[in-house]
């Protein structure tokens, strides 16, 4: 990035904190080609102003990244997701069981679902929930709990005692982010200790996002996963942010999109 006037910079270091999480000196100076000591006149100037809060090595934004409602991302990527629904439909064999998050790609999974046969589906997601209640062949489990009404799923104690009574052929999660070196993000605490729980009763862990996920990090509450799970993405996803996920062992399935 060519070097930018002051305010501009700061600017720019406040967007960036906002939409990929804690910014560091480092990377800040490579990015920007000034020296480190200039980052953080910066940061200090963005504390000062209430615009920014000093980490060690950094700092992050104070006003986080708002969280979507599960309507305003219903319409979003529609395609990439539908895609990525079908491929992991395919992998659903007659008389598994099968555990759902929250979200709407996993919504769109649920939707391809509708006419299986001999499938046990428990979820945590009313979306889930909504697409599977007249669907035949299908039984299915809910995993109740306390609501999150922006996101339309079940957390909390209740949902995680639900857990210890189950297990699962494979599970299917939804995220706001996912990035190398980190894992999955979400803006809820609970929600990623949910997660983290989910992949311990299932012998196959898929997480299902679009392109626009891949690399990104918007809040700050992160689940580590099991070193052998499986992101589902579409073909525009960041080379270089699929390279550092497979680099650490992730395997990474990367789906066309209709012409």
């Amino acid at each position: 990035m060519p070097p930018a006037g002051s305010r501009t910079r700061r600017d720019e270091i406040v967007r960036l904190a906002t939409t990929t999480g804690l910014a560091s000196v480092a990377d800040l100076s490579r990015s920007f080609g000034v020296s480190p000591s200039t980052i953080r006149r910066d940061l200090a100037q963005l504390t000062a102003e209430g615009r920014m809060a000093r980490t060690y090595g950094g700092a992050m934004a104070l006003v986080a990244h708002p969280e979507a409602s599960l309507r305003q991302r219903t319409g979003e990527a529609f395609e990439a997701k539908r895609a990525i629904a079908r491929w992991a439909a395919d992998q659903i064999g007659s008389g598994e069981t099968i555990l759902l998050d929250g979200g709407t790609t996993v919504r769109a999974l649920a939707h391809e679902l509708r006419h299986a046969e001999l499938l046990t589906v428990a979820t945590v997601g009313l979306p889930a929930l909504e697409e599977l209640a007249d669907a035949d062949g299908v039984r299915v489990e809910c995993l109740g709990g306390t609501l999150r009404p922006v996101s339309q799923s079940f957390v909390g104690p209740f949902t995680e005692a639900a857990l210890e009574h189950l297990s699962f052929d494979r599970l299917f999660l939804g995220t706001d982010g996912v990035a190398a070196g980190f894992g999955i993000c979400e803006a809820d605490l609970r929600q990623t200790r949910l997660k983290e729980l989910m992949a311990r009763r299932a012998e196959r862990v898929y997480v299902l996002a679009h392109a626009a996920k891949v690399g990104r990090r918007p809040f700050h509450a992160w689940a580590r996963l099991p070193g052998d799970w499986t992101l589902v993405t579409d073909a525009t996803a960041d080379p270089s942010a699929v390279a550092a996920l497979r680099a650490e062992g992730v395997s990474v399935v990367t789906v066309g999109l209709p012409a």
